[in-house]
């Protein structure tokens, strides 16, 4: 009998550590499932790169590197004024086309009114030329509408609220349209990324 009950005891006793054994495990992996962790993480977060709309000398640097700057601070300065010069020769090409225009307009009014006296072509003809002049006014109109545009993109702001990171310009640089001078680490965007197996 003796033996039977050491029997049974070694098997509940084994039985037992197998049962405690198997809650322990449930137990870790439970909380392995629900709270996973690693010491195998990056934090990220997105890299705004700047260029300038337009070429031109670098007349001042507003920012260093890794500055605070908020959404519209200045962060440098192009050279503004070959393009001051570029706005007023588009005000003085608008106005010359303007009275060019006005006057082919009026050349046209008048043959028109005098139809019976002058061919049809030739009427035809000056009508034709009023419309290119025209044309051409709205042309000019759009050259000065670019040329104030550019004009203000000689300011350069920061797109986003961030970090100023890679900053490789100077004062007397010269920044090419395009080609990324200065970047802003959005701070609004840090994420972090782990690596989990």
């Amino acid at each position: 009998m003796k033996s039977l009950f050491s029997l049974l005891g070694r098997y509940a006793l084994t039985l037992i550590a197998v049962a405690v054994a198997a809650f322990v495990a449930f137990i870790f992996w439970k909380q392995y499932a629900q709270t996973p962790w690693t010491r195998d993480g990056r934090v990220r977060a997105d890299v705004v790169q700047i260029a300038p709309d337009v070429s031109g000398p670098v007349s001042s640097v507003a920012v260093r590197d890794n500055q605070w700057v908020n959404r519209g601070d200045v962060l440098y300065a192009i050279d503004p004024r070959w393009l001051k010069l570029a706005v007023l020769s588009a005000q003085a090409d608008v106005e010359a086309k303007r009275h060019e225009m006005v006057m082919r307009q009026d050349a046209a009014r008048r043959r028109a009114l005098i139809k019976g006296v002058i061919s049809g072509e030739d009427i035809q003809q000056t009508g034709s030329a009023a419309r290119v002049a025209a044309a051409n006014y709205q042309g000019a109109q759009a050259a000065l509408e670019l040329a104030q545009l550019n004009l203000s993109h000689a300011t350069v702001r920061a797109p986003v609220a961030g970090y100023v990171t890679h900053l490789r310009l100077r004062p007397g640089d010269y920044a090419t349209a395009g080609e990324t001078k200065v970047a802003v680490v959005d701070a609004h965007s840090f994420w972090v990324v782990g690596y989990f197996e």
